[in-house]
């Protein structure tokens, strides 16, 4: 199918109406597009008749649109040109629509400086055909059976205790309990 595809330069002429849809998000706001003609009589350029689009941006070109673009900045816009007529109060009215491809400022009139959007945070899908890590405990490491034998274990000569984490709190990097020559503790971090 063959789409009529439009470059406009012009100015935002309302607000950016930004809304979530099922399909993604979508911004619209109404362009102005003016015309200018160089007078040859007195010498200028003067002002022609305006036409103003409906542009509408979805996705995450609609959201970046929203968040970037605010009425009367200059703009260039890029898109599928659709005209469409209705009736209203018994009158046929025609209406011209642009589905934004592309939008930027128009930098003849200024300067931007562009900030690159966060990408969405994606998650990779588990393989189901992936052999489950095995994690290596040392062999110094061991829990005892309950906290009463951990703290039997651990004193010393001196008669010191100190205490000893379940392998449940030893994975979430709690302080453990390592017997290490003899009689001396030493804490350690089990990550």
């Amino acid at each position: 199918m063959n789409e009529t595809t439009v470059t406009l330069v012009g100015n935002v002429a309302t607000a950016v109406e930004y809304r979530d849809t099922a399909t993604g998000g979508v911004a619209r706001f109404r362009f102005a597009v003016p015309t200018r003609r160089w007078d040859r009589v007195q010498a200028l350029w003067s002002d022609g008749p305006t036409s103003f689009y409906t542009v509408s941006a979805w996705r995450s070109l609609g959201a970046n649109l929203a968040a970037s673009v605010s009425v009367g900045e200059p703009l260039v816009v890029h898109g599928r040109l659709r005209v469409r007529e209705d009736e209203r109060d018994g009158q046929r009215k025609t209406f011209v629509d642009v589905a934004a491809l592309a939008v930027g400022h128009d930098l003849s009139r200024g300067t931007a400086a562009f900030r690159r959007a966060p990408k969405p945070e994606q998650r990779p899908e588990p393989d189901p055909w992936a052999v489950p890590a095995v994690t290596a405990v040392p062999a110094t490491a061991t829990a005892p059976a309950t906290a009463a034998e951990g703290a039997e274990d651990a004193r010393g000569a001196e008669g010191t205790s100190a205490t000893q984490t379940t392998p449940a709190t030893q994975r979430a990097g709690a302080p453990a309990a390592d017997a290490v020559a003899g009689s001396k503790a030493r804490l350690v971090t089990v990550p």
